[in-house]
């Protein structure tokens, strides 16, 4: 019997034959913790006796939640990550670096079949790169961080085959928000979701990693994309020089497949107060909005600013409407900074703010009113995401984010492209 990806993975990393519903303790490459989380790592990891981290090249500890602190406690808590992070020689990125999920793809830490574990939830970013990553508790990572090992049961496994070819503004993201629509919220519940098509070999890395890191929102265990020409030259580009794809089998088994053909689809929104409430951007244009985000790990990269600046090139946010935008990391500032989408982002009255989650988590930035509306490309809608359990949030492409501030009110952004 054939096998899927991420039964290959899995396989590989526990030393044995594997089938889905197996429990197996399997070795694992890299571990990440962010500062929302990596304060109960510390404290779990010492609660096991403490000792050394398995291999502190294979870690990594990331304040991009709450950075720069917001309050006195925050300032306490990543003290202890820079300590902590210092007493075992393992790399800390620190306040302005950027968000977790961009920066450690960026740094070429992780490869083609790689098995990753983080503690956040978007860490399936990753499988953009063909690897297998996932979440996991404070505790489980704590145990991963000493040991280098964790046990897995191995999911079953849904295959997502995008087909057809974009119409112009449409993207990435809008495939993302069709693919939650189409699974719903708890459409893939512990399933490893593999991800292919031919609609995907024009996509850039950038909106490979949107798609990947929304598969979170369906509850999936991880998401993994097939790799192809562009995933190889991705990683070489950041001296992966020797990357090594795994594909399935043609005798895989799945638990299903699902086909998404994109050739007709619009630009997506989901509506308060769920990532699975999703709609074409007709349903809800004209919706008022007060602030518009464009950020966080699902499109804080450079082709996201670069969408948005296309669409604010020599035009104004409405009066009245909050733009905020937060690059995705330091590196990704300055590649906007030299390209000029910085400049036509400041010019069309955007407030732009340091590498970081910025207002996602809704901690210390951004935070809306009673009663507002506001427009994001973030990953998550649920009421009190950004810090106001009294908002709505509605969540978008950063095209179609760009568009709204202009209008004042939820826009199709395909008249401005």
């Amino acid at each position: 019997m054939g096998k899927t990806i991420t039964e290959k993975i899995l396989a590989k990393h526990a030393g044995s034959d594997v089938v889905p519903g197996s429990i197996v303790l399997a070795a694992v490459d890299f571990v990440m913790g962010q500062d929302g989380t990596s304060p109960l790592v510390i404290k779990a990891f010492e609660s096991l006796g403490g000792g050394e981290v398995f291999d502190r090249r294979k870690a990594a500890l990331v304040i991009d939640h709450n950075s720069p602190s917001p309050v006195q406690g925050v300032s306490a808590l990543h003290a202890g990550m820079r300590a902590f992070a210092g007493k075992h020689g393992i790399r800390l990125y620190d306040v302005g670096e950027g968000v977790c999920h961009v920066l450690i793809p960026e740094s070429g830490v992780v490869t083609c079949g790689d098995l990753v574990l983080g503690a956040d939830s978007h860490t399936p970013t990753y499988g953009a790169l063909n690897a297998m990553a996932c979440g996991m508790g404070s505790t489980d990572i704590a145990i991963a961080l000493r040991t280098g090992r964790n046990w897995f049961k191995v999911p079953t496994v849904i295959r997502i085959l995008f087909t057809g070819t974009l119409p112009p503004g449409v993207c990435a993201k809008d495939m993302a928000l069709s693919m939650v629509g189409t699974l719903t919220a708890q459409g893939a519940i512990y399933r490893s979701v593999e991800i292919g098509g031919d609609a995907l070999r024009l996509l850039s890395m950038d909106g490979r990693m949107t798609i990947c890191n929304l598969t979170t929102e369906v509850g999936a265990k991880c998401g993994i994309m097939e790799a192809d020409e562009t995933t190889i030259a991705w990683l070489k580009e950041r001296g992966v020089n020797d990357p090594r794809p795994v594909a399935p089998d043609k005798d895989a088994v799945y638990e299903r497949t699902v086909t998404i053909d994109v050739s007709r689809l619009e630009p997506q929104v989901a509506r308060p107060h769920a990532v699975d409430n999703v709609a074409p951007v007709t349903d809800v244009a004209g919706t008022p909005i007060r602030q518009a985000f464009i950020g966080t790990c699902t499109n804080g990269r450079v082709g996201d600013f670069a969408a948005a600046a296309a669409v604010l090139k020599g035009k104004t946010v409405a009066p009245g409407v909050l733009l905020i935008c937060a690059p995705g990391s330091r590196a990704i500032l300055l590649e906007c900074l030299e390209k000029g989408y910085i400049r036509t982002l400041v010019e069309s009255g955007a407030c732009v703010t340091n590498p970081g989650c910025g207002p996602c988590v809704g901690t210390h930035q951004g935070v809306p009113s009673d009663g507002e509306n506001v427009i994001s490309t973030a990953n998550r809608n649920f009421k009190g995401r950004m810090g106001n359990q009294n908002s709505f949030i509605y969540l978008a492409s950063p095209a179609t984010v760009a568009a709204s501030a202009i209008e004042g009110k939820i826009a199709d952004p395909r008249k401005y492209l």
